[in-house]
């Protein structure tokens, strides 16, 4: 699906142009333009990627080709980046869809394979107040990007809390409790490995290497560096907690198999007299002839032992 923007002096003047229509726009050096190309077709792809913008192949083959890692390369006419946006369809973890910018002069072109809630509320946006220049739409995509990997963090903290509470409780399903580490611990692992270079990116425009992005938004997209390092250090810090809670969780684990060892001994133990003097001549006569009433002294004996050694393991703690 193709959606277009047309804006002049920074006001919506036109919206999804036809193929010809973009091209004479695209041609306009007074007219910014925006494209969004929203789960397109290979057909789709090629008119606008190469017929109306003519950008480089290798660009197209990134844009095109799904990365596990944000990136950004300059090109002599245009930015080529690659952002990750929260994809909020997925409900069962974490999950993040590609957003490619394509950042000239006067156009912005974004590529991406399923809806996105950030360009989705940018869209909106800029349908009822002015754009002025495509690297303000380029911000507020970025920005609306950000913001969206807040609720994220609130709701990966809460599944945190939730966890570290399931450590210390006392009847907690140890599998369940393991498959609930391993899979937030691959939620933190993705977003950190997502934020870090996002927030590499962002650093780069907001230095001011770029011509593509003016002097007077360099301060926007510092504040844009900021938020994703204050998300980067927010994730390092769950991170940390969640290995302590995994530290715990080991502990307490290695406590209670030893709890049930020290069990099993102190049974063996308390049994210790009774194998001792049951086993006396095998005990399979009618009388003793060393002992007068050697089976009452047998079984008081082993009574009073198995006694001492009942109190014995009981000061030691072992019950």
């Amino acid at each position: 699906m193709i959606h277009s923007f047309v804006f002049s002096e920074g006001k919506l003047v036109s919206r999804d142009l036809e193929l010809e229509a973009l091209r004479l726009v695209h041609g306009d050096k007074g007219l910014i333009l925006w494209v969004d190309l929203e789960a397109p077709t290979a057909e789709e792809i090629k008119l606008i990627l190469e017929g109306v913008f003519n950008f480089h192949p290798l660009a197209i083959e990134d844009c095109v080709t799904p990365s596990s890692l944000p990136k950004i390369e300059d090109y002599d006419d245009y930015l080529f980046m690659v952002t990750h946006a929260v994809d909020f369809t997925r409900t069962d973890k974490f999950a993040t869809t590609e957003l490619d910018l394509f950042l000239g002069k006067e156009f912005l072109v974004t590529f991406h394979r399923t809806p996105l809630r950030s360009v989705a509320t940018a869209l909106e946006r800029v349908s009822k107040s002015t754009a002025r220049g495509p690297d303000r739409l380029a911000h507020t995509l970025l920005d609306h990007l950000v913001d969206n990997y807040q609720p994220v963090m609130d709701e990966l903290q809460a599944e945190l809390e939730e966890l570290e509470e399931s450590v210390l409780a006392r009847d907690s399903s140890h599998e369940k409790l393991v498959t609930e580490l391993l899979a937030v611990r691959a939620d933190f692992s993705r977003l950190r490995t997502i934020v870090r270079p996002q927030r590499d990116v962002i650093d780069r425009l907001a230095r001011g290497d770029s011509k593509f992005i003016r002097p007077i938004l360099l301060p926007y997209f510092r504040d844009l560096r900021d938020n994703l390092a204050r998300l980067d250090d927010t994730a390092i810090s769950y991170h940390e907690r969640l290995m302590m809670a995994f530290d715990i969780y080991l502990n307490k684990a290695a406590f209670e198999a030893n709890e049930g060892i020290k069990f099993l001994t102190a049974i063996t133990a308390v049994t210790i007299p009774i194998m001792v003097i049951g086993t006396w001549f095998g005990m399979n006569f009618e009388s003793m002839p060393e002992l007068k009433n050697g089976y009452p002294l047998a079984l008081g004996a082993t009574a009073v032992t198995t006694l001492l050694m009942v109190i014995y393991l009981k000061r030691k703690r072992w019950f």
